[in-house]
């Protein structure tokens, strides 16, 4: 038994860098991870002066709550922001309801974040009780992640944030409006913590578990797209009901019945 506590007692290092390993290699890791590199570089970037950044902001909805990864108030309007920490080959498009990541041929689909951070942007202009036209949706992918598809203008790399918030620079606020967006959204935002996202986590799951019930949408597994019911009108098949690609002919896949 003694040799045993010894043994542990020489190894015990081991077990805060195992730990450290569990934690970056986890999504939740990642997550925070990609979030402070961004964090660093907008502190270094971007004047404060003219610009503020709040992070974490998490916010009540109707259906719960809405978790922002960071919101950068100026006087050139409201810059929110959602963070992707993810590598791998990115395809999608801005009007497709999901993307996929393409790793070593293996692909998982995920949540267009153009349409995550749509809901971030409503929230806010309900809180704020502002023109959607002052606030700006930016996605930025941190990470190994490379787009092999055209992406829209307000999804991009870090240093391509810098030059979407350096386009907009028509003066939408004074310093006072700005500084008085600052203190509302200070105000409505939940206390920080981890209180706060474990509740968050579980309000998003019951969501995600309810639309899965009620929903039947079927997607494609190349494009992501939406698979629509169609009849075949040539062919052995004819006449015969099967699923196919709503980006029909760019994509033709088809699933049979």
């Amino acid at each position: 038994m003694s040799d045993i506590l010894a043994q542990f007692f020489q190894l015990w290092w081991l077990l805060p860098i195992a730990a450290i390993i569990l934690f970056v290699k986890s999504s939740f890791g990642k997550g925070v991870i990609g979030e402070a590199f961004l964090n660093l570089v907008i502190n270094i970037k971007l004047d404060k002066k003219k610009y503020q950044l709040l992070r974490d902001v998490t916010l009540y909805t109707e259906d719960g709550t809405t978790q922002i990864d960071h919101i950068i108030v100026s006087q050139y309007g409201i810059f929110v922001v959602e963070t992707k920490n993810m590598k791998g080959w990115i395809f999608g498009g801005e009007n497709q309801k999901f993307w996929t990541q393409n790793i070593y041929k293996k692909k998982h689909t995920f949540q267009n974040p153009l349409y995550q951070n749509y809901k971030h942007t409503k929230t806010l202009e309900k809180l704020l009780d502002l023109d959607s036209t002052k606030i700006f949706s930016v996605v930025v992918f941190v990470g190994d992640a490379t787009f092999k598809t055209d992406m829209p203008e307000n999804v991009v790399y870090p240093r391509g944030l810098f030059r979407f918030i350096d386009s907009h620079n028509e003066v939408l606020f004074t310093p006072r409006e700005m500084w008085r967006i600052v203190e509302d959204i200070e105000d409505g935002r939940l206390s920080k913590g981890f209180k706060t996202h474990r509740e968050h986590v579980s309000n998003v799951k019951t969501r995600v578990n309810e639309k899965k019930t009620q929903s039947n949408v079927l997607i494609c597994p190349r494009c992501s797209s939406n698979l629509v019911l169609r009849v075949a009108k040539k062919g052995a098949n004819v006449g015969n009901e099967f699923y196919g690609c709503y980006s029909y002919p760019k994509c033709k896949f088809t699933r049979t019945i």
